[in-house]
C-alpha cells in the first residue's frame, strides 16, 4: 500500500493529484532557489504572513501549502506526499482527495492565523500532510475494512510518532500540524461514518 512499484508514467496516470502537487512544490522551490529568478518576490507574495492575511490577502491561506523554505523542507514534504498520498487518492478518488488536502491545509493555516502572533510567518505542506494522517486515522476507525491490519498499524504508528516529534523539532508550526491532523480526522468522521 505504501510501497511504490509503478513506473513514473503509471504513477502520474494513477495519482494525478499527488503528481500535480509535488510538481508545484518542485517548480516553486526552483523558482525561489535558482539565482536567475527574483526569489524574494515569490516568497513575499505567497508566504503565509499573518499580518497580511488579516489585512485581506486571503490567498495566503492557500499558497503557503505549496511553498517551502529549503531543499530538505521540500524534499521531506514531497516524499511524505508521494509515500502516503497515493493510497488515499485511490481510496477517496482524485477529486475528494484534492478537497481533503486543500481543506485540511487551509484549516491548519486558519488555525495558525488565529492562534499565532500577527507577525508570524509560515509556509510548507505539512499541515495538509498531517491532514492526510488524520484522514487515515478516520479510515482506521470508521472504514477499517479499506486498510489491511498491517497497514492500519503502520499508519497509526507513523501518525503518532509524527505528532510526538512535532513537539521536539525546531522551527515547526505545531499549530499547523495539530489542526491539520484534527481537521483530517473530522472530515473523515463526518464523511466516512455516513457511508458505513
Amino acid at each position: 500500500m505504501f510501497t511504490r512499484t509503478e513506473s513514473f508514467q503509471e504513477f502520474i496516470r494513477y495519482y494525478p493529484v499527488v503528481s500535480v502537487i509535488v510538481s508545484i512544490h518542485i517548480i516553486l522551490y526552483l523558482l525561489t532557489s535558482l539565482p536567475i529568478f527574483p526569489n524574494s518576490t515569490i516568497m513575499e507574495q505567497l508566504s503565509g504572513i499573518n499580518l497580511y492575511i488579516w489585512q485581506g490577502e486571503l490567498w495566503r491561506l492557500i499558497t503557503p501549502l505549496f511553498l517551502h523554505s529549503g531543499f530538505s523542507h521540500v524534499l521531506f514534504n514531497s516524499f511524505s506526499l508521494v509515500l502516503f498520498g497515493p493510497a488515499l487518492e485511490r481510496i477517496l478518488g482524485s477529486l475528494r482527495f484534492a478537497w481533503v488536502y486543500l481543506i485540511t491545509g487551509i484549516s491548519a493555516n486558519v488555525a495558525t492565523l488565529l492562534l499565532e502572533p500577527v507577525t508570524y510567518i509560515h509556509l510548507g505542506a505539512s499541515g495538509a500532510i498531517f491532514g492526510l494522517f488524520g484522514m487515515y486515522i478516520s479510515l482506521n476507525v470508521f472504514r477499517k475494512h479499506l486498510l489491511s491490519k498491517d497497514n492500519r498499524q503502520l499508519i497509526t504508528t507513523i501518525a503518532v510518532i509524527s505528532i510526538i516529534m512535532t513537539f521536539f523539532q525546531p522551527n515547526i508550526n505545531v499549530i499547523s500540524h495539530l489542526f491539520g491532523f484534527l481537521s483530517g480526522f473530522l472530515i473523515g468522521a463526518l464523511t466516512l461514518k455516513k457511508r458505513t
